[in-house]
């Protein structure tokens, strides 16, 4: 279990968003909201950018189960490297532990883990940023539906605590995104900004 935790945690911390961006000239820690995520890379680098650094937040995400499923075979195993990718890319070791809000990881992770549940909490994310134009407000809605509809899909407990884990650490990471939610201060899809 030990070494799928330090595996997934390894592919999680890797910083696609800083790599992308810097190769535009861009440092995302000082730029926009200062959040290593995709959404920052769309605001400061433009949507090219931001639509690649998703997909490969994605893609790591998914690889940290993948990976793990064909080494160890356990459910255990996957949930945990799942679960620490998700850590890495919040707190990677290589940019001091400043890193993103883990939306796009947990959404690679849980697609392989529950994919129903996922396709709901997608489902639930692109209608609210559909009718509000706000990112934040799609991925704290999609984030508080994931384990119900992790719950409800009937998938094996270790699920079930890697998705109430992540959700929780990602709401956490959303606190201040939820401040300016309700102060009307949130910037919406479309602001671009430097």
């Amino acid at each position: 279990m030990v070494p799928w935790i330090v595996f997934g945690y390894a592919l999680g911390s890797v910083p696609f968003a800083f790599l992308v961006a810097r190769r535009a000239g861009i440092d995302v820690r000082v730029s926009g909201s200062g959040n290593v995520g995709a959404a920052n890379v769309l605001r400061t680098s433009g949507a090219a950018l931001g639509v690649i650094v998703m997909a490969l937040d994605i893609s790591k995400g998914a690889a940290s189960v993948i990976v793990a499923h064909a080494g160890s075979g356990t459910l255990g195993s996957m949930a945990a490297a799942g679960t620490a990718a998700v850590i890495g890319h919040i707190y990677p070791i290589w940019l001091r532990f400043h890193g993103g809000k883990g939306v796009a990881v947990a959404a690679g992770v849980f697609s392989v883990l529950a994919p129903t549940a996922t396709l709901a909490a997608l489902v639930v994310f692109v209608t609210t940023v559909w009718l509000t134009r706000l990112v934040s407000l799609g991925s704290i809605a999609a984030t508080i539906t994931l384990p119900s509809a992790v719950w409800l899909s009937g998938a094996p407990p270790e699920v079930l605590v890697a998705a109430a884990g992540t959700g929780s650490l990602i709401l956490f990471r959303h606190r201040t995104n939820m401040r300016r939610l309700l102060s009307g201060r949130e910037r919406r899809l479309g602001e671009r900004i430097r």
